[in-house]
């Protein structure tokens, strides 16, 4: 059954919105990166920040006002005409509403909770509602009036990718017949300080693949898909899963794990590793995922397939990685360009790892001969295991 990625929403520290994000991320610009002292005690670190003005929570929502859900508003308000539309057509019951989050409104409940420390009383303005990571969806579903399905997933890095999965589940059980899909996640101290305290995060941004790595750079943002059962532009081919639970917070050395989902997201769609024609890399630039990652690429695709990391460029969104980074992929094929596509530039300081996995990263301005229908691949990896990778196409020749 098709599942259509009919209509796409994004804000990050690229911009807001598909015009403003796609030269940007084309151009490899990391400019949007900023220093932040604030989060950590005695660190200014380097974090993909959303400078884009934002939209505001009406009033009757006010118990969803947070940053996290504003970055919903936002990418929303990019596809607000065909989710109206789809509305109009299938009906409040029909459709539903998966996102996936890691913080939700934690920077808010932070803030109420330093005002206790100094008032004796919580912030005025918070609610607990904001904190909820049911919270996410439970928004979008009130803000439209939707009465279908609307669930939240958590799973830390890989949440929003495995929102787009469950999304299209609900689609080919007849559940829907639409729904809005994707996550959002916003900057805290919570997420911040742990993994400074795994000493997982890097002081001058990260460098995927580099023998200099040393961490990754946090950011934030959102990206929401309206998915359809029609046939047409372009679809969601294949996912596949994989929970190896090897550590609570490293990955499996061997990358048993990432070459499960990879295999099964290939099998799901029925393509071969030649099929596909660009990788977008989970590629978070910390010792251990890089070496992963790299040894599952090469045991699936093989080390031809040109690939990048986007994190250098936004930061480690986290739960909003998944579909942020699908959106980079609908993006390359969106602005497709006759027979070739554009693809994001892997930003590093082009010092390669030797001990790693050699893969074909891609250069700045590069441009691939790859005639529609083309497929493309993305790749997200949680703490526990939790392991997500999508697979995106052409329906037909466009």
């Amino acid at each position: 059954m098709p599942a259509r990625l009919a209509a796409m929403g994004l804000v990050n520290a690229l911009g807001r919105g598909t015009d403003a994000v796609w030269p940007r991320l084309a151009s490899g610009d990391a400019s949007g990166l900023v220093r932040r002292g604030d989060l950590v005690a005695d660190r200014s670190l380097l974090v993909g920040a959303v400078a884009s003005e934002l939209p505001r929570i009406p009033e009757r929502l006010r118990h969803y006002d947070c940053r996290n859900n504003a970055f919903t508003l936002a990418a929303l308000d990019e596809i607000a005409e065909p989710v109206a539309t789809a509305l109009a057509t299938h009906g409040p019951e029909r459709l539903g509403v998966v996102m996936g989050t890691s913080t939700s409104g934690s920077a808010e409940c932070e803030a109420a909770m330093l005002h206790e420390a100094a008032t004796g009383v919580l912030a005025p303005a918070f609610r607990y509602s904001q904190l909820e990571f049911g919270g996410t969806a439970g928004f979008v579903a009130e803000l439209l009036g939707l009465r279908g399905p609307a669930l939240t997933l958590s799973t830390a890095c890989s949440s929003s990718a495995r929102a787009l999965a469950s999304a299209r589940s609900l689609l080919r059980l007849g559940l829907c017949d639409a729904v809005i899909a994707g996550g959002s996640d916003s900057l805290c101290g919570l997420t911040t300080n742990g993994f400074s305290s795994l000493q997982a995060v890097s002081d001058a941004g990260c460098n995927p693949m580099s023998a200099n790595r040393s961490g990754l750079t946090l950011g934030e943002g959102a990206a929401v898909f309206l998915m359809t059962r029609e046939n047409g532009g372009i679809q969601l081919l294949g996912i596949g899963e994989s929970s190896e639970a090897h550590h609570m917070s490293a990955p499996d050395p061997e990358g048993g794990g990432a070459i499960a989902s990879m295999r099964g997201a290939l099998h799901d769609a029925g393509l071969e590793p030649r099929d596909v024609r660009y990788l977008n890399l989970h590629g978070t630039a910390t010792p251990l995922n890089d070496a992963m990652e790299s040894r599952a690429v090469a045991a699936v695709l093989g080390g031809e397939v040109p690939c990048s990391s986007t994190k250098p460029l936004v930061g480690h969104t986290l739960g909003a990685a998944g579909a942020t980074e699908l959106a980079f992929c609908w993006l390359v094929l969106d602005r497709r360009e006759g027979n070739e596509l554009r693809l994001p530039p892997h930003v590093f300081d082009g010092m390669r790892d030797p001990e790693i996995a050699r893969l074909r990263l891609a250069e700045k301005a590069e441009r691939i001969h790859a005639p529609a229908p083309a497929a493309l691949m993305t790749n997200s990896f949680g703490f526990g295991g939790n392991n997500c990778t999508l697979l995106i196409g052409e329906d037909e020749p466009c």
